[in-house]
């Protein structure tokens, strides 16, 4: 819509102007009134605005913009995850897009993480899921650390530790699909 208003800031100005006469004020001359300029939105504002509205954004991951802060919490992107070798030890961080542990599973929990890039499987064992329970069932923003398998094309990361990064979005409400 921005062929209407300019960004979502000034969309809301001319929005809020269209508002009838209150019966109050029926026989006052309403006084002309100049032109604002309000600031327009940072990236960050926009996409919070389309998490809250939406929930999903058509503008930038938000791991786009927190890509940096997660590199030096030592965490690799999933598109990054081509060039790292069966058996390696990394971290990941991304948003938690869903939980599942299936009545067949023996207390195994798979995590699906989304990053800017694409997603990454999570194997979380059931020692670990009751050890760091908190962060595996609370987290928005989750940090991974563990061993990668890879074979024929499937990657997997069994998680051998499980940390809540969830304050780096900032309020950003991001909602996974949980199924237990």
């Amino acid at each position: 819509l921005r062929a209407l208003a300019r960004d979502r800031h000034q969309a809301r100005w001319q929005v809020a102007a269209v508002q009838p006469q209150l019966p109050l004020f029926a026989d006052v001359q309403a006084l002309p009134e100049s032109a604002v300029e309000l600031p327009v939105p940072t990236v960050g504002e926009d996409l919070v605005a389309d998490y809250q509205t939406l929930g999903t954004t058509l503008g930038p991951h938000p791991l786009t913009l927190l890509r940096s802060r997660l590199r030096a919490l030592g965490c690799r992107s999933s598109g990054e995850l081509q060039s790292v070798g069966h058996g390696d030890n990394i971290a990941v961080a991304g948003l938690v897009v869903g939980r599942q542990r299936p009545q067949t599973s023996s207390g195994v929990t798979f995590v699906t993480l989304e990053d800017e890039h694409g997603m990454v499987n999570v194997v979380v064992w059931r020692d670990l899921a009751e050890r760091q329970r908190r962060a595996l069932v609370g987290s928005q923003l989750l940090k991974v650390s563990g061993r990668l398998e890879q074979k024929d094309g499937v990657r997997h990361l069994i998680a051998r530790r499980l940390e809540d990064v969830s304050p780096l979005l900032q309020g950003l409400d991001v909602r996974s699909r949980d199924f237990h």
